[in-house]
């Protein structure tokens, strides 16, 4: 009877052993696109509850669109089959810029649609600079969303002459901010055509106006094909950052080191050098200091470390992704997994055998 026992708990340590990663299992992605709408009032619909959002998602769904509209925020009519935005009534620029990287970690978006400016003309707030504010919060959704498509708006008019002016000479500065942030970013025109009749109260627009602004923002979307697909497997040749999403947190090199041997490991998104990753023709994913991912030794066995070494063409540093987000390695077809599904700060990524939970599932951002 002992030795029995004996053996039995053998048997019981070898299968915790061999246990996946233990939190729940995240879905596939679906065709669903994430589109945030990224503003002030004027994207909340201060006056309108559900805004320009009303007929953007009238039209999307029309047109046989599968969205899903990501933010903090909900408001709206039922003719609004989701009411989720990032509309924040009030603000400025700066204060949108304090507070993206939150929301974009969050919600990772495949397309934001950005309209902001307004309360910085109207409450006069150095107008100077406003374009450049303007141009660093850009600069943060690039570095936060460097695969997602962004579309930035001339703002709406005011009624009241000297404002509008003011509001002329920022949008004039806004098609050359928008030319030198990559082909991903893009320019639309939220100021010309529109009258008297599309403002309610002197700064917000009427249910027209906001319709007038749906049918631009649809124009603009369907003008960019990509920003209505969904993106699962990294471009090759495209930087992109790779976030687990049962924890929205990124596959990080420790430390931002770059010695052969240095562990991978999710850490908060901040899309600094080391966690930009580029996929390679040849299934490798590059990153800081133009070290590859690698599994360690070439290992086969679950629990093998994932790690950085130089690049060297070897079959411990190609992988391939799944159309349900994992990233599988070529020399042991077993999938670069988050050791025990943890989501903290800090857990360090392994090989495992495919099992489709959570803790294997990396979103392009």
């Amino acid at each position: 009877m002992p030795e029995l026992i004996r053996l039995l708990f053998t048997l019981v340590a070898a299968l915790v052993t061999a246990l996946p990663s233990t939190a729940p299992s995240t879905p596939a992605p679906t065709g669903e696109v994430r589109v945030m709408p990224l503003g002030d009032s004027i994207t909340d619909g201060y006056n309108v509850p559900g805004g320009y959002r009303i007929g953007l998602w009238q039209r999307l769904v029309a047109d046989g669109r599968d969205v899903d509209f990501v933010g903090s925020g909900s408001n709206g009519p039922p003719s609004l089959g989701d009411h989720d935005h990032e509309g924040h009534s009030g603000w400025r620029v700066d204060q949108l810029d304090a507070a993206v990287a939150g929301w974009l970690r969050e919600a990772n978006p495949r397309t934001v649609l950005l309209h902001i400016g307004t309360n910085d003309v109207n409450q006069d707030h150095d107008l100077a600079n406003a374009p450049a504010r303007l141009s660093a919060l850009i600069d943060r959704i690039r570095t936060l969303a460097p695969v997602a498509e962004l579309f930035v708006a001339q703002i709406t008019p005011l009624s009241d002459p000297a404002r509008d002016a003011r509001v002329r000479a920022y949008n004039a500065a806004i098609p050359g901010i928008v030319a030198q942030k990559g082909p991903r970013t893009h320019v639309v025109d939220m100021h010309t055509g529109f009258t008297d009749a599309d403002i309610a109260d002197g700064t917000h627009p009427s249910a027209a106006g906001y319709d007038k602004m749906a049918e631009r923002w649809f124009a603009a979307l369907r003008s960019v094909p990509g920003s209505l697909t969904p993106v699962v497997v990294p471009p090759v040749g495209t930087t992109v950052l790779l976030s687990n999403p049962q924890s929205n947190r990124c596959l990080d090199v420790t430390g931002r080191q770059t010695d052969n041997g240095t562990g991978v490991l999710i850490w908060d998104c901040h899309g600094e050098d080391n966690q930009r990753w580029t996929r390679t023709a040849a299934g490798e994913l590059r990153g800081i200091g133009d070290r590859c991912l690698d599994v360690h030794g070439n290992g086969t066995a679950n629990g093998t470390r994932v790690q950085i070494w130089e690049c060297n063409g070897s079959t411990a540093q190609r992988f391939s992704f799944t159309d349900g987000g994992e990233v599988v390695g070529a020399g042991s077809g077993k999938c670069v997994d988050v050791t025990g599904g943890g989501t903290a700060n800090g857990v360090p990524v392994q090989l495992f055998e495919c099992n489709g939970g959570g803790a294997q599932r990396w979103a392009v951002r």
